[in-house]
């Protein structure tokens, strides 16, 4: 019986379940599914295709060195399923358990269904550490590193392809499927050649600074593993990585130990992360916890607008943001400042500033995305809301300014005193430097320091024994076992203190 592997989110040969037991069954076709109305969501851009076209295009070059090859369609699924039924006849269909959007979520319901109606049987394999239909969280740690510490799964040497009639070949994808905010220049090209690469990179040469470099976005460029992308797409599994990690970490010492250390936890992190959106898929777009939605947050255009384009007038936000639409990353601290920034000095929802920042990310892992928005935005109930001050911000990350002045270039010539806040120079001052704040560069949307009292005393409004109680309730669903904190007063602004994740 043919055996058809839909490739989703796993873009390889190595390690993949999927591929490897179809192999082991029978004569094996290969597909991938370019769905159009996907490619239309306010969370997809055309960068995360092109960055998907490039693993492709790599993964069809390793199927053919063994024979194989992959071929594509565009379309829906369904439709697509029911073309091969139509050629071949009976088929089982095999492919990764995908943790996406609700769209995808609701897309692989249908498949279900017309599986099920069809007789066709669907095997879903693990892609990460988390798990479908999870009872609790107790003893999820544990299950994470036996998963982790498995063999990969090898393909067998006399596996068999199929092809089909009439498909097009993998180097007609299409360059341009979707919308993109801004051209993305300088992001991360895809295929599991340059993944490798870029692992063996960091292993070698840029991984010892990790621990300690991936606050300021200006160290963390290279000394973060910048796998992000890879890891979403699937070009490298996450086994394979751990594996890798544990043997370079028996012979490490010093620096290079902690950093490996730290890179290995934030591993765990991201199943961790992903494991919510799996046991909550509406977090794409409610509220973790139903009291914030008394916050009342207000979609006013003029801020969002600005806050898209790098038009807040606090540099540190605007360089960022700016820096993001060029590269399609961005280090982890940043991103949260920037949500930060968004949900409570300018109280925007949460939902829109999610959709954007998605669209901007190469790198952009729905598991990960939705729950840290939500963290960042103070909707969780079980995460302190981190209410970053982006001008405490810009002096701890970029003391020199030298971040701001590239990425901001309308301040190229105001001096350290005043490049992180320019709108408290005088109009003498100002014409001296060739800036008029109001003109050539905004002043801030609103006053900081009273826009974030504002927000801090509505979220405390909402802090009652039954918000308490229900926060309690979503704990023991999706909190982490890992480690305990004590419980905090709400604070001003994230301090050194507070444990801040810095994902890759």
């Amino acid at each position: 019986m043919l055996q058809v592997v839909w490739f989703k989110r796993d873009l390889r040969t190595q390690d993949n379940a999927a591929l490897t037991a179809a192999l082991n069954a029978g004569p094996t076709l290969c597909i991938y599914v370019l769905e159009p109305e996907y490619w239309q969501l306010p969370d997809t851009s055309n960068r995360q295709w092109m960055f998907i076209r490039e693993s492709l295009l790599d993964l069809h070059q390793d199927l053919m060195s063994k024979n194989g090859g992959l071929q594509w369609y565009a379309g829906s699924v369904i439709d697509v399923l029911e073309t091969i039924q139509k050629e071949h006849g009976e088929f089982a269909l095999h492919s990764h358990e995908e943790t996406g959007n609700l769209w995808t979520y609701q897309r692989d319901k249908n498949v279900k269904k017309w599986c099920q109606q069809q007789g066709v049987h669907w095997q879903e394999y693990r892609q990460f550490s988390v798990t479908r239909a999870l009872n609790n969280r107790d003893a999820w740690a544990s299950t994470w590193k036996k998963n982790m510490e498995q063999p990969v799964v090898v393909l067998p040497k006399n596996g068999v392809f199929s092809w089909l009639n009439h498909t097009q070949p993998a180097q007609d994808l299409p360059h341009s499927v979707s919308h993109d905010p801004t051209p993305c220049l300088g992001r991360q090209r895809g295929g599991r050649k340059l993944a490798l690469s870029v692992f063996e990179s960091f292993l070698t040469l840029r991984g010892e600074t990790y621990r300690g470099s991936i606050s300021s976005p200006i160290t963390a460029e290279s000394a973060c593993s910048r796998l992000s992308p890879y890891l979403a797409y699937g070009c490298l599994s996450m086994r394979e990585l751990y594996q890798t990690l544990q043997q370079h970490q028996q012979s490490a010492s010093g620096r290079w130990k902690a950093s490996l250390s730290a890179f290995e936890s934030r591993l765990w992190w991201h199943c961790h992360f992903i494991q919510k959106l799996e046991d909550e898929p509406q977090m794409e777009m409610n509220n973790l916890h139903p009291a914030t939605n008394h916050l009342n947050r207000i979609m006013n255009e003029e801020f969002f607008s600005a806050w898209q384009h790098g038009r807040t007038g606090w540099p540190m936000v605007d360089a960022c943001m700016r820096y993001l639409q060029h590269y399609g990353w961005i280090n982890f601290r940043m991103r949260a400042m920037l949500v930060s920034v968004a949900s409570f000095p300018l109280w925007l929802p949460w939902q829109p500033v999610s959709h954007w920042l998605a669209s901007l990310f190469t790198d952009y892992e729905p598991g990960i995305h939705y729950p840290q928005v939500q963290m960042q935005a103070g909707t969780t109930g079980i995460n302190i809301p981190r209410m970053y001050n982006p001008i405490t911000q810009a002096q701890k990350c970029d003391p020199s300014g030298n971040f701001v002045r590239q990425w901001v270039p309308e301040l190229k010539h105001v001096s350290d005193q005043w490049i992180f806040e320019p709108w408290l120079m005088s109009k003498k001052q100002q014409q001296h430097f060739g800036l008029i704040i109001g003109e050539d560069y905004p002043a801030p949307l609103v006053d900081f320091a009273q826009a974030s009292r504002m927000a801090r005393a509505r979220m405390q409004h909402i802090n009652t024994g039954e918000y308490r109680a229900t926060a309690k309730e979503i704990g023991q669903k999706h909190g982490s076992r890992k480690r305990r904190f004590p419980r905090k007063k709400w604070p001003s602004r994230a301090s050194k203190n507070e444990q801040q994740l810095s994902l890759f």
